[in-house]
């Protein structure tokens, strides 16, 4: 009796342990826990890609105070000095001041190169300077903020710096000294990036009075010049 209890004991622990076991291996693991960060589950898609950065800020105006210009391009005479000389290279030089963003006053001075070979031989061609200077207004009408029209009005005098009587046995003794001319000149300006710079093409014409033929001279003594231009504004 007292062996049959024993082993009666005996299998019924050992039941007990496999079913223990079981229901152990049974029991599922416990659910993992995510933690999310509420600035996170809050934001909406567009606040997870980056910001695009801030725009540029706009270029400053144009700058407008003292101003230096320096032209280079060509003189060519339409009168009777014409059949004189010939197209001539030409340099022309403003100091100015901008009184308003569209109005400014500037004086000139210019100098050009040609010589009598329209009329005379190489051999007997006389080659000189002329120069003058002067001043004006300038009137600027701004179409944008890169682009500008403007129209010059001008006074002034020139002279051809010639040996004595050089120019008066062809008839223009008045060319040899400064005598009055008045013009004018119509062109544009483009502005880059810097406020103080300034690129431009115009054209001119004025009347030089002591270019006129001075005896059998019919036409009136115009000259036309194209240039283009730099200029700074300090």
């Amino acid at each position: 009796m007292r062996c049959a209890a024993r082993f009666a004991s005996l299998v019924a622990a050992l039941v007990a342990g496999v079913v223990s076991r079981v229901g152990v291996a049974q029991e599922p693991p416990p659910a993992a826990t995510v933690t999310m960060d509420p600035a996170v589950s809050e934001a909406s898609p567009g606040h997870i890609l980056p910001e695009a950065p801030p725009e540029a800020p706009p270029p400053p105006p144009h700058k407008r105070g003292l101003v230096v210009e320096s032209r280079l391009g060509a003189l060519i005479f339409l009168g009777d000095f014409k059949n004189i000389a010939p197209t001539a290279p030409w340099w022309h030089v403003d100091l100015g001041y901008e009184l308003l963003s569209w109005l400014a006053v500037f004086g000139y001075g210019e100098l050009t190169f040609t010589s009598t070979s329209e009329l005379q031989g190489p051999q007997d061609a006389i080659a000189f300077p002329i120069y003058g200077f002067g001043g004006g207004l300038r009137v600027t009408i701004h179409a944008s903020k890169r682009v500008g029209l403007f129209l010059e009005g001008d006074a002034g005098t020139l002279r051809a710096d010639v040996p004595h009587n050089a120019l008066a046995i062809l008839g223009y003794g008045n060319a040899e000294k400064f005598s009055a001319s008045f013009g004018g000149r119509l062109g544009f300006e483009w502005y880059p990036v810097d406020h103080h710079l300034a690129f431009g093409l115009d054209v001119g014409g004025r009347d030089a009075l002591g270019f006129a033929e001075q005896f059998i001279g019919t036409k009136p003594p115009l000259m036309l010049d194209a240039s283009g231009a730099i200029r700074y504004t300090f």
